[in-house]
C-alpha cells in the first residue's frame, strides 16, 4: 500500500508539472490589453485524476482475475466479425445518419486500414520493423502525380505503375537491411524514409520542392466524370445514371474506391500467409537462425516482405494523391510512419482485424472529437494509455496459426 501511494504521488506530480504550462495559463484580453491569467484549478484537477488512476492501476488491476486464454471457436467469432464488418461498410455511405463528413472520415481510416494491413506483412508476419514505411506512401503518391501530369496517364493506368514503383523502391531499402536485426533495423529504415522526404523537399525541378504538386487528376467511372461540367470526350456520372449533380457523388465513389483497395489488400495477405511464402515470413519472425538452418533463404525473404508491403503503400499512396488533388512532403513526414506502426502495434501484430480497430481509435478518434481543438490529443493520448493497460500485446493478440499439423491417431 505504501509503495503505491508513493507512486501515485510521483505520477501526481509529474502530471501537474506537465499540466502547468499547458492548462495553468491562459491570456485575457482586456482595456488594458493582454494579461497573464492563472486556472490552477485544472492542474490540481489533472494531478487529482493521474493520482487516482495510478493508485487504481496499483491497487484495481494485480487483484483481477486473469482472462481465461481465447475458445477454440475464437477464430470463427473473428471470421463473423470480419464479415460484419465488412458488410457495415458496403452499407455505410446509404445510412440515414451518414452525411458526406462521416463518408470522408471514414474514407480517411481506411486509407490508413489499407497502409496498416501492408505494413503488417514487414512487420507482423516478417518481424522487421521499419519505421520508414511512409517513404513508400510518398513514392506511390509522386508517382501517380507525376505520370497523370507528365504523360496523361489515367488513375486506373498509373495506380498499378505506382505499386510497381513502390515495390522497387521497397527492395532497394530492403538490401541495406539485410545483414541488421531488431533495432538496427528500426534506425536504418527511419534514415532511408527521412532520406526520400528530403529529396521530395529539394528536387524542385521534378517534384515541385516545399510548393508540391497541384491540380492532381481525380478518378474516373469508366470514363463517366463526377465533375459538374465534364471534359471533353467524357460523360457525367449524374447524366448517365439519371440523377441531379451532386459533389457528394465524388465522395461516395472515392469511398468505395479505397474500400475495394483494402478488401482487396486483406485477401491478398490472408491467401500469401498460406502459401510458403508467408510461412516463411513467419519462420524469419520467429527465429532467423533456425530459418535459415531450414534451407530458407533470409536475403529473399525480407525483400520480398519489404516489396509486397511497399506495393500496397503505393496503392493507398496513388488513391492519396487523388482524393486530395493536391500532394506535398509535409504529408508524408515521420510522424505518419510512427501512426501506422502504432496501428499495427495496438491492434496486435499480425492481427488483420486488430489493425481495423486500431485504425478507428487512432485516427478515428482524434478526427471525431476535432472539435475539442487543442484537447482531441488528450483524448488521442489517454485512449492510447488505455490500451496499453488493458491490451499491453495489442487489442487482439491471439491469432490462429497458418498452418495446423494434422491430428495423430
Amino acid at each position: 500500500m505504501t509503495a503505491a501511494l508513493r507512486d501515485a504521488l510521483l505520477a501526481g506530480f509529474v502530471a501537474a508539472a506537465m499540466a502547468l504550462p499547458i492548462l495553468g495559463f491562459r491570456l485575457v484580453d482586456s482595456a488594458n490589453g493582454l494579461s497573464l491569467a492563472g486556472r490552477f484549478d485544472l492542474v490540481a484537477w489533472s494531478a487529482a485524476i493521474v493520482f487516482c488512476g495510478r493508485l487504481a492501476v496499483k491497487l484495481v488491476l494485480p487483484a483481477l482475475p486473469r482472462l481465461p486464454a481465447p475458445p477454440a471457436a475464437f477464430g470463427n467469432l473473428r471470421q463473423i466479425a470480419g464479415w460484419g464488418m465488412a458488410g457495415f461498410a458496403l452499407v455505410l455511405p446509404f445510412l440515414p445518419f451518414a452525411d458526406r463528413n462521416l463518408v470522408d472520415k471514414a474514407t480517411l481510416v481506411l486509407i490508413y486500414v489499407m497502409l496498416g494491413w501492408g505494413l503488417n506483412i514487414v512487420v507482423g508476419l516478417a518481424g522487421l520493423l521499419d519505421l520508414g514505411f511512409v517513404a513508400f506512401y510518398a513514392v506511390g503518391a509522386y508517382s501517380y502525380a507525376l505520370l497523370s501530369q507528365t504523360f496523361g496517364l489515367s488513375f486506373w493506368v498509373c495506380l498499378p505503375l505506382a505499386g510497381v514503383f513502390a515495390a522497387g523502391f521497397g527492395i532497394l531499402l530492403g538490401f541495406p537491411v539485410l545483414r541488421l536485426r531488431g533495432d538496427y533495423i528500426a534506425i536504418v529504415t527511419m534514415g532511408l524514409g527521412e532520406i526520400i522526404r528530403v529529396i521530395l523537399q529539394n528536387w524542385q525541378d521534378v517534384t515541385g520542392g516545399p510548393n508540391g504538386i497541384s491540380g492532381i487528376e481525380r478518378p474516373s467511372l469508366f470514363g463517366l466524370s463526377f465533375k459538374a461540367v465534364p471534359p471533353e470526350g467524357q460523360r457525367s456520372f449524374a447524366e448517365v445514371v439519371g440523377l441531379d449533380f451532386s459533389a457528394d457523388h465524388r465522395v461516395i465513389f472515392l469511398y468505395f474506391l479505397i474500400l475495394v483497395l483494402a478488401l482487396a489488400t486483406n485477401l491478398f495477405t490472408l491467401r500469401i500467409r498460406r502459401l510458403p511464402v508467408g510461412r516463411a515470413w513467419e519462420a524469419l519472425r520467429e527465429d532467423e537462425i533456425a530459418c535459415r538452418s531450414l534451407g530458407i533463404n533470409p536475403t529473399t525473404v525480407k525483400l520480398s516482405a519489404f516489396a509486397l508491403g511497399a506495393m500496397f503503400a503505393g496503392f493507398a499512396g496513388s488513391f492519396f494523391a487523388t482524393r486530395q488533388g493536391f500532394i506535398s512532403p509535409e504529408s508524408f513526414t515521420f510522424h505518419e510512419s510512427a501512426v501506422i506502426l502504432a496501428i499495427v502495434v495496438l491492434g496486435g501484430m499480425g492481427s488483420q482485424i486488430g489493425i481495423v480497430l486500431a485504425a478507428l481509435l487512432l485516427v478515428g478518434l482524434p478526427e471525431w472529437f476535432r472539435e475539442l481543438q487543442q484537447f482531441r490529443m488528450l483524448a488521442f493520448g489517454g485512449a492510447m494509455v488505455l490500451i496499453m493497460l488493458w491490451k499491453p500485446s495489442g487489442l487482439l493478440s491471439h491469432r490462429e496459426p497458418t498452418i495446423r499439423l494434422g491430428e495423430t491417431r
